[in-house]
């Protein structure tokens, strides 16, 4: 009886935190959100600064993931509308897409090969494990997209959105740097960058910089997961 009692109360102990952790997730995320419109530094933005301090908040405090995970799961459901989200602008500016459809067409043919390509040669110059160079292929495609690619070629999924959260950060906070190192100054091949490299978070920054390029971006985004869904049995049959 004694273990019973136990037992229930851990159960309630460990949903009483799931909870917490939610409530704190999303409080960081707006307080983040607020500080980062005010101050605009490259830190603050919430996909910088929120997984930061949980991930202090859970190593002091022994949380485990799964309990973590428990209340907070709910919150990947949402990467699928936000990404259909970014859709939305692109009808709005539909003649600019038009007139600039074989520019598009080839830099999403040129980023898919560059991103598939450079991750496999650098994961096979680092000896890394298949697991990870399958998982490293689909980094710069955004998260929802990528995850049905990770699984047609049976890579791990935790690893997957590892990686294409950590492109996407990398993207946001080195992009501009980017852009004043490359001769590229039409707001076209701006925005393309930030969408083929960096995905939504690249989007969110492109948009940043002007709405034509937060469209472009957008645009590529999107055909970019949706043509790396469509070649993922064949990515499959890559060496790795």
């Amino acid at each position: 009886m004694n273990t019973f009692y136990a037992s229930l109360f851990a159960d309630d102990a460990a949903r009483l935190i799931a909870a917490g952790c939610f409530i704190l997730t999303v409080a960081l995320y707006f307080a983040s959100k607020a500080l980062y419109a005010r101050f605009r530094l490259p830190w603050l933005t919430p996909l910088v600064a929120v997984p930061a301090v949980l991930g202090v908040f859970v190593l002091v405090l022994h949380i485990p993931y799964p309990v973590y995970f428990q209340d907070t799961r709910w919150l990947m459901w949402l990467l699928g509308p936000a990404t259909v989200a970014f859709a939305v602008p692109i009808y709005e500016y539909r003649d600019l897409l038009k007139r600039h459809w074989i520019s598009l067409t080839v830099g999403v043919t040129v980023g898919i090969i560059v991103a598939v390509g450079g991750s496999l040669a650098l994961a096979k110059l680092l000896h890394l494990s298949p697991d990870l160079q399958r998982s490293l292929m689909t980094r710069s495609i955004s998260t929802p997209f990528a995850l049905a690619v990770s699984d047609k070629i049976h890579a791990p999924r935790d690893l997957t959105a590892l990686f294409v959260i950590a492109t996407g950060v990398c993207g946001m906070l080195f992009g501009e740097l980017v852009l004043g190192l490359v001769p590229l100054r039409t707001r076209l091949a701006r925005g393309a960058l930030f969408g083929a490299a960096a995905h939504g978070v690249g989007t969110a920054k492109a948009r940043e910089l002007g709405s034509e390029e937060g469209v472009v971006a957008s645009l590529t985004m999107m055909i970019a997961g949706v043509v790396m869904v469509l070649l993922a049995p064949a990515l499959g049959f890559l060496p790795v």
